[in-house]
């Protein structure tokens, strides 16, 4: 719980509604990747993660069935 508490707020406020249980180490990793990307705009920061985590429940479901086999 130290390590979500440490992260900055803009980022622990889009963890409470990300829909994947990201670490809050994988997640500060990926926030200071697209602050650099983005020169340091958390707006634009924060629209690349959920672009990120979009992909990966895509990638889920079409990884998985409806009855979720595979």
């Amino acid at each position: 719980m130290r390590e979500f508490d440490r992260l900055p707020r803009p980022l622990r406020l889009w963890l409470m509604e990300a829909a994947l249980p990201w670490s809050p180490r994988s997640v500060r990793r990926l926030w200071a990747g697209a602050l650099a990307l983005y020169d340091g705009c958390e707006e634009r920061a924060l629209a690349h993660l959920s672009r990120i985590e979009a992909q990966r429940l895509a990638k889920d479901a079409y990884t998985f069935d409806a009855d979720g086999t595979t």
